[in-house]
């Protein structure tokens, strides 16, 4: 398995289909089935573990055969590559360090969209160029799929403590169902509108545009009432 989930790696690897919504949101609030996880860096490992605490059967992959032992031995299930999550389970968790390695995660080779099923919600809290979101949101509707961003604030130890605070971008009918599992591994879940136009500070260290004021005015509450750190791959 080709390398693309921490750091500077190597990488795995408009007429848009109707996305069956109902089938999505049938999901929402449904029995602890098995969701998957991919990324078990810094952050993703610790996500991914609070996911087991709250009795959520997990399938995972990381590049990286170490990073996958704390959680093997936890009860997860590990396997190659991001085709064979999908493949096995139709919620999925995305964590990863840059745009390019959600880009290959997502529709490389061995990504999500060569084996993801119709229905499945996918989503992606890496800290990313919006544009990229977007692309990955497109992508994803073409095969029958739902992609929602829902980038953090926090570190390490709010990962580890399930206290993150996700803001969520995509279609509003299934942000019940990002809700359910994110609350696992977060303190607070908030809806910021269309996939893409999240407020996100921490995405001002790392290179993008600041939020427009269409942002600001979403997440204004957050803002004030939250103090929001970048996340550590």
């Amino acid at each position: 398995m080709a390398a693309v989930l921490r750091g500077s790696r190597t990488l795995w690897g408009r007429s848009i289909k109707h996305v069956d919504f109902t089938l999505v949101s049938s999901r929402s609030m449904a029995s602890k089935t098995q969701v998957g996880f991919i990324g078990l860096g810094n952050m993703g490992k610790p996500m991914a573990k609070n996911l087991l605490k709250h009795g959520y059967p997990v399938i995972a992959t990381d590049v990286f055969p170490e990073s996958c032992k704390e959680l093997q031995e936890l009860g997860a299930q590990i396997v190659d590559n991001p085709a064979e999550v999908a493949d096995q389970t139709d919620r999925i968790v995305t964590m990863l360090p840059s745009s390019p390695n959600v880009i290959e995660v997502y529709t490389g080779p061995n990504g999500i969209l060569k084996k993801v099923k119709k229905g499945s919600l996918l989503i992606d809290s890496s800290t990313i160029d919006p544009a990229v979101s977007k692309e990955m949101a497109v992508a994803a509707e073409k095969m029958g799929a739902v992609f929602m961003d829902a980038p953090v604030s926090g570190g390490v130890g709010a990962a580890s403590s399930g206290k993150l605070t996700f803001m969520v971008g995509g279609v509003e009918e299934e942000f019940t169902a990002a809700q359910e599992l994110l609350t696992c591994m977060g303190a607070n879940v908030v809806y910021c509108g269309a996939v893409g136009t999240r407020l996100l500070p921490c995405s001002w260290g790392v290179g993008l545009p600041p939020p427009s004021p269409q942002d600001l005015s979403r997440c204004a509450y957050w803002v004030k009432a939250k103090r929001i750190q970048p996340a550590v791959m």
